[in-house]
């Protein structure tokens, strides 16, 4: 077992209320030997700040090196923050889903047993594509950054003119609350939400979804991965706007401004324990019932 690399827990304090959660996983996780490192995540209004007994605290980033997994307890949104520290180095993440629908999660609550296959390393690997987005203003890249899910360009509020151009040629101009630019991972996500389609999350598309456009046109394109979708922010409706990757810090942009969207070389892995099906994931998680 020295050989063997560390799992991180990565438990969102939030939603694992004392940490119960991650204690389980680490007992699991011990029991087969397996070194471990604990790595909570915090929010500013964070208070269950105690670690269970015998686990001394770590940041994320410190301990991504060399680890073989991270195991996040929370929500999506605990995954896609793994997700961004763990591209570089393309470190497995296992979900266990204390959240709401919970689509990139793994696991639910009912299915700490499967931990122990995690923990024999008896789990298949399963590759994400993201998308890597640049902000150009007066022709200088002001912005850079990455996804997995989706980039989100949208008005404060107020409805924005934009342009939508695939490899340099027009898709289509309108006016609305702004657009989603999404992964088939996302597309169970905002750009759902906003009407675009459902795709299979192994697939290499990027789904362009406008969000609430005054257009009697379709409200999606999917496009095959190799385009590059740039955005607009037109002059016609000068109204403040902003971008936002994977519900991140949102970054303002200015009418004149270029959002160029890619399929990036990096990506996610995710572990896959389970033998349920993509499509009974999808019916559970929408709320179907399959006869």
């Amino acid at each position: 077992m020295s050989n063997q690399k560390k799992i991180i827990i990565y438990p969102n304090a939030e939603r694992d209320i004392g940490f119960e959660m991650a204690r389980k996983v680490g007992d699991i996780l011990k029991k087969h030997g397996r070194l471990t490192a604990f790595c909570p995540m915090f929010d500013d209004c964070s208070t269950a700040r105690v670690p269970p007994s015998g686990y001394e605290p770590s940041e994320l980033e410190d301990e991504i090196p060399g680890a073989e997994m991270i195991i996040t307890i929370g929500g999506d949104g605990t995954i896609l923050r793994a997700a961004r520290a763990a591209a570089e180095l393309s470190v497995p993440i296992l979900g266990i889903n204390l959240g709401g629908k919970g689509f990139l999660a793994e696991l639910e609550a009912d299915d700490i047993g499967l931990i122990d296959s995690a923990a024999l390393g008896s789990y298949r690997l399963e590759s994400r594509m993201m998308l890597d987005v640049e902000v150009i203003r007066d022709g200088e890249t002001i912005i850079s950054d990455f996804a997995l899910n989706d980039i989100v360009i949208k008005g404060d509020n107020k409805v924005i003119d934009l342009k939508l151009y695939g490899d340099g040629q027009l898709i289509t101009h309108f006016s609305g609350d702004g657009t989603v630019v999404a992964t088939p991972t996302g597309s169970t996500a905002y750009s759902m939400a906003a009407g675009g389609p459902i795709v299979e999350e192994a697939a290499h598309n990027i789904i362009v979804t406008p969000i609430c456009a005054h257009v009697l046109k379709p409200k999606s394109i999917v496009l095959v991965s190799d385009r590059r979708v740039t955005v607009e922010l037109g002059q016609i409706k000068r109204n403040p706007a902003y971008m936002s990757a994977d519900g991140g810090e949102h970054a303002a942009i200015l009418c004149g401004d270029l959002v160029n969207i890619k399929k990036s070389d990096r990506y996610t892995s995710l572990v896959r324990l389970s033998s349920r099906s993509y499509y009974k994931k999808v019916s559970d998680k929408l709320g179907e019932k399959n006869e």
